[in-house]
């Protein structure tokens, strides 16, 4: 007895296990996901520059504790702190934000 195996695309996946592209689930999970990969960015950009996380605390005037749950995505934190963490890891931030259908860009 052959089982056929359907195949979804990434996108169907998360529509069907997720919920819908608009959804609050949806919204939320991907909210999340760019957290992590802004965590991920920071701890290796902070690797590269042989910091310890005490020492990026440091330049940015916050604890290490801070920096950790920046870097694990757990707590809040602001956009201000992200922003200084970028400044001392001497990164380039560029924030694109999208209004009813038109796309402004902050440098």
């Amino acid at each position: 007895m052959n089982k056929i195996m359907k195949t979804y695309t990434l996108d169907q996946a998360k529509d069907e296990l997720i919920g819908l592209a608009g959804s609050f689930e949806r919204d939320q999970y991907e909210t999340e996901l760019q957290l992590e990969l802004i965590g991920d960015m920071i701890q290796k950009a902070r690797k590269q520059r042989k910091l310890t996380q005490e020492e990026l605390g440091d330049l940015v005037g916050v604890k290490k504790s801070q920096i950790s749950r920046l870097e694990n995505n757990t707590g809040n934190i602001t956009l201000d702190t992200v922003l200084k963490v970028f400044k001392a890891l001497e990164a380039k931030v560029n924030i694109n934000i999208e209004m009813l259908n038109k796309k402004v860009e902050v440098v």
